[in-house]
């Protein structure tokens, strides 16, 4: 962590910290970008996501960011700073929020993502986007939505959608083999769920999944990188394209810091290269 972030960590009061505060921080990308900020998927108060335009010409990959927060935290507002990073390197960028436990618990913050993800797929062309181009991304509990998202095809059929809509999908340090569930967060997130095995990606793997790049740290000890070798082991299995990156000295936080401080681990650059090289003309 740089020594500005954490100075103002020290000096910055706590319901500005975390996400947020990387809001403030975050260098500037190289090219600005135009926001549409909450544009609605539902009726429910967090059923919105903000959209994220490149300055430049489309048509423009489309990319789905979901945010961290162990399912019962967070909002699309704490997220900017990958919505811009992202748009900064070609992407029409939309990050959204979804219900929180408990009243979001399993599967309705996954029925939030697919209507999220079908609004997007929608509106893309009004911006220049081309939803032929289409790529999942999250960080911790977003990493997990994005992945389940293209795994568990019942979530994307609510919505008319098929698996298959999806190029790629970027995970960072994300929860995928994760029973016994313990208590806390994890019962409070999946306790009431039907068939609990069928939560956990690393059993929902099918030869039809999308390409992925899983990405984690070696100092991860929220969730621990353990989740990202044994979902890239039943990807290979089943022969899916995957690469999986464990980045030395880098945390949980870690590796959605990167996207504010691009220096601090080549996150942004091994995700666009792996959406480059799985997309269609990107």
């Amino acid at each position: 962590m740089t020594r500005l972030l954490l100075l103002l960590l020290l000096i910055t009061p706590a319901a500005c910290t975390g996400p947020a505060l990387l809001n403030a921080v975050a260098r500037n990308p190289d090219r600005a970008t135009a926001t549409v900020h909450d544009v609605g998927y539902g009726e429910g108060e967090r059923q919105v996501y903000d959209l994220y335009v490149p300055d430049r010409p489309g048509p423009h990959p489309v990319l789905v960011f979901f945010h961290g927060g162990s399912w019962k935290a967070g909002s699309k507002d704490s997220y900017a700073f990958a919505g811009k990073r992202f748009a900064a390197e070609g992407f029409l960028t939309a990050v959204p929020s979804y219900t929180l436990t408990p009243e979001g618990a399993y599967p309705v913050f996954m029925r939030d993502a697919a209507a999220a993800l079908a609004d997007v797929i929608e509106r893309a062309q009004d911006h220049e986007g081309d939803p032929d181009r289409l790529f999942l991304a999250g960080h911790s509990a977003g990493a997990y939505i994005a992945v389940q998202l293209a795994l568990a095809p019942e979530f994307l059929a609510g919505e008319g959608l098929t698996p298959g809509i999806v190029d790629a999908v970027a995970g960072l340090s994300g929860p995928y083999d994760f029973l016994p569930l313990e208590a806390g967060v994890g019962l409070d997130a999946f306790g009431n769920a039907d068939d609990r095995e069928a939560t956990q990606p690393v059993n929902r793997v099918t030869p039809e999944a999308p390409p992925m790049i899983l990405i984690t740290g070696t100092d991860d000890d929220t969730v621990l990188p353990r989740n990202t070798a044994a979902l890239a082991g039943r990807l290979r299995e089943a022969g899916v394209e995957v690469e999986a990156r464990r980045y030395p000295g880098i945390d949980h936080a870690g590796t959605v810091i990167a996207l504010a401080f691009p220096g601090r681990a080549p996150v942004v650059e091994d995700v666009s290269a792996f959406f480059a090289k799985t997309g269609s003309d990107l």
